[in-house]
């Protein structure tokens, strides 16, 4: 049975029962991606520093959400997210979004690597949305290669890897993904990750 990496980016004070849900369903899950605002926000949250410790104590991995803008942010400014997920919420992983697919970051993200494990960090996922140079590989634990549409999704032939994750969303039910990680959620539009995937219906 695949493993679930969920991004879910709703407020644990509005949505109870679906974190309950996910608490729930510990045995199934790669990890959680926290996300108060965008990254860890500009102070702590007790929900989700709250939720974060159920998380942790079912034996899940919480991963702190930080923008790398495609290379375009400055070091500091993702390193200090990563500080203050693990510091407010006590993640112990890291999920990087909006990482590049060419190689000529792949020093840039190296770095940003070697900070995230010497802060502790022993999950780190890369978040690319699409098939990235091999040279990432040695740099994160897994890599999420796509991240899309069904539609889309379904008309692609993408390269097996046992280190690779789809995130899917506007997904039937019945959606079938190649990767050994992975989520596929009904949402879509602007905001697709606030909706639990298919495979958790019926735990809530």
């Amino acid at each position: 049975m695949p493993s679930l990496l969920v991004p879910y980016y709703e407020h644990p004070a509005e949505r109870p029962e679906e974190w309950a849900a996910l608490v729930a369903a510990a045995p199934r899950l790669y990890g959680v991606v926290l996300n108060p605002d965008s990254g860890p926000g500009r102070s702590a949250d007790p929900a989700f520093a709250e939720v974060a410790g159920r998380l942790r104590a079912a034996g899940v991995r919480v991963l702190g959400y930080t923008d790398a803008d495609y290379g375009r942010r400055p070091h500091g400014d993702v390193v200090a997210d990563l500080l203050r997920h693990r510091d407010w919420y006590g993640a112990d992983g890291v999920f990087l979004d909006q990482v590049p697919t060419g190689p000529d970051a792949v020093d840039r993200f190296r770095r940003i690597g070697v900070a995230a494990r010497a802060a502790g960090a022993r999950t780190l996922v890369f978040n690319h949305g699409a098939q990235p140079h091999a040279a990432y590989l040695p740099l994160a634990d897994l890599l999420v290669t796509f991240e899309g549409p069904w539609d889309s999704y379904r008309e692609l032939d993408l390269p097996p890897g046992d280190r690779y994750c789809h995130l899917v969303y506007a997904a039937p039910a019945d959606a079938r993904l190649t990767t050994d990680v992975q989520c596929a959620v009904p949402g879509g539009g602007a905001h697709p990750w606030g909706t639990l995937p298919h495979a958790l219906e019926g735990t809530r």
